[in-house]
């Protein structure tokens, strides 16, 4: 049986996390403005009162899922982030490192991306404060996130960055590693090859530590 079609038990969690399922997926495929609320129910495998009982209108089951995901994609990176620049591995390698696993994202969270593409689109039909609370909980979270990981990597001396540049520093990377990958695969849509992906991101990770190497020592050593 498909899994998300099979009987969902009345009032268990899980209900509410189906109907959270069905619309990312059908918001991602279709869009906010000719996604249904019967086809929400129909992939969610509830009814279309039951979807109600939970969420009062489209808007509102939209904004959740937008959220929802973002704040989980958002938690996800930031942890990618911190799992690199932390063993002998030279600067170079755990900065190519960190690019390629936060450039493969797009691949881990698929159904989060497809939801993103439709945004650029239908920004001017969505809800101007779902739009907001997405950028303060997904993307500019992102970066905080990523710009306390290079300061914590600048106060090492791996690289030239402290508390004047962090900000720029974080905006720099993420233009030149997730800006070439998500434009060349359009947020995930195309398929882009192992190789076509390190091509980008090498590129990326090499102009960045031009930019951010320090000169001199390398410092103390991985934080």
């Amino acid at each position: 049986m498909d899994m998300r079609h099979r009987p969902i038990r009345r009032g268990t969690p899980e209900r509410r996390q189906a109907i959270l399922r069905g619309a990312r997926t059908v918001f991602g495929s279709e869009g906010y403005t000719r996604a249904s609320i019967d086809a929400i129910a129909a992939e969610a495998g509830v009814s279309t009162r039951t979807l109600y009982n939970h969420f009062t209108d489209k808007e509102s089951l939209f904004r959740t899922v937008l959220l929802e995901s973002a704040a989980s994609v958002s938690a996800a990176t930031e942890a990618v982030f911190e799992r690199h620049f932390r063993t002998s591995a030279s600067v170079e390698q755990s900065l190519l490192d960190l690019a390629l696993d936060w450039a493969r994202q797009s691949d881990v969270h698929p159904e989060h991306f497809a939801l993103v593409r439709q945004i650029i689109p239908e920004g001017p039909r969505l809800p101007a404060d779902v739009l907001k609370e997405w950028e303060r909980i997904g993307p500019r979270a992102t970066r905080a996130a990523l710009e306390r990981r290079l300061l914590e990597v600048g106060r090492q001396g791996l690289l030239a960055i402290d508390a004047a540049n962090s900000a720029q520093a974080a905006r720099h990377l993420a233009m030149l590693i997730g800006g070439g990958v998500m434009t060349e695969s359009y947020f995930g849509a195309l398929p882009l090859s192992d190789e076509q992906i390190e091509g980008l991101v090498t590129d990326g990770a090499r102009i960045f530590l031009q930019m951010y190497a320090r000169t001199g020592d390398a410092g103390p050593g991985p934080v």
